[in-house]
């Protein structure tokens, strides 16, 4: 089926004419979009119209089947979510094995880092702020969410991963004295199991119920303050990808990734790992 005629419109409010046959380009307003086909001259083909302030930067606009539902049922508006890695805590700083233990709490250095997330964050309007209720995280939260009036919730689902007997050793001591396990956990994390339980499988689970309970909750601009893994875990299937990708993500602490979710529940990641605000006094607008 050939096309004489196309007509084709642009976010900045102008439409192109091009005819086949005389190469013709003419401008005018519109904000319609069709598609004109010479076969079936009388049949429009309306396409969907552009936001008449869609971005002039490049970014996508639409994003509908990139990825798969989150929540396999429609939301009741688009969501933008702010994920944040806590603050350095007493393990980072000790090279410990963290997990899901309550012991290792935010140092000095950790609530310094928090706060320059919040002045980084301080332009941006979050309706609700979810929070791991793990010390380190909900320090981290407590810092970050000063002198905001909505209260902080806590989710089970955002905790860590549970690393059973790992959790508080020296990595240099775990790689000695659990050899085949440490080296399973840091090389082959999918695979880790210990009594039959593999965590990061499992965290995979808990990821998913996370993306559940924020998604569900309303408001459309979330800040989510929890720890390494369950981040990696939640960025991946968000994503759709397997446990076995786990480690193909880092988020430092205090690091910044952003996605926005259309009303299907499909995701978009926007930024991953942001830093710039740890290291010097920059402001994000987004």
């Amino acid at each position: 089926m050939g096309c004489a005629n196309l007509v084709v419109n642009s976010p900045f409010g102008w439409n192109s004419f091009i005819d086949e046959r005389r190469q013709v380009l003419q401008r005018c307003p519109s904000t319609s979009v069709q598609i004109r086909c010479s076969s079936y001259p009388d049949v429009s083909i309306p396409t969907e119209k552009l936001d008449k302030d869609s971005s002039m930067t490049g970014g996508s606009y639409e994003f509908k089947r990139s990825t798969t539902s989150l929540t396999h049922e429609l939301l009741s508006s688009p969501k933008k979510v702010t994920l944040v890695r806590h603050g350095l805590s007493s393990w980072n700083d000790e090279s410990r094995v963290q997990g899901s233990s309550n012991l290792s709490i935010l140092t000095d250095t950790g609530a310094r880092q928090a706060d320059k997330c919040r002045r980084a964050l301080a332009n941006i309007c979050f309706d609700q702020c979810f929070s791991s209720p793990i010390s380190r995280a909900k320090s981290t939260a407590e810092i970050l969410w000063q002198g905001r009036e909505e209260p902080l919730v806590f989710l089970d689902s955002l905790k860590e991963a549970h690393l059973f007997f790992l959790e508080g050793m020296k990595n240099v001591d775990a790689r000695k004295e659990y050899p085949e396990e440490y080296n399973m956990w840091r090389e082959d994390p999918a695979n880790f199991c210990v009594d039959d339980v593999y965590p990061i499988r499992k965290l995979w689970g808990t990821a998913q119920e996370a993306w559940m309970e924020i998604l569900s909750a309303p408001g459309e601009n979330f800040l989510v303050i929890t720890h390494k893994s369950i981040i990696r875990a939640m960025i991946c299937t968000a994503l759709g990808l397997g446990p076995e990708r786990f480690r193909a993500i880092d988020v430092n602490n205090g690091g910044i990734s952003v996605f926005n979710f259309n009303r299907q529940g499909e995701a978009m990641l926007t930024s991953l790992n942001m830093t710039a605000h740890i290291y010097s006094d920059h402001i994000y607008h987004y």
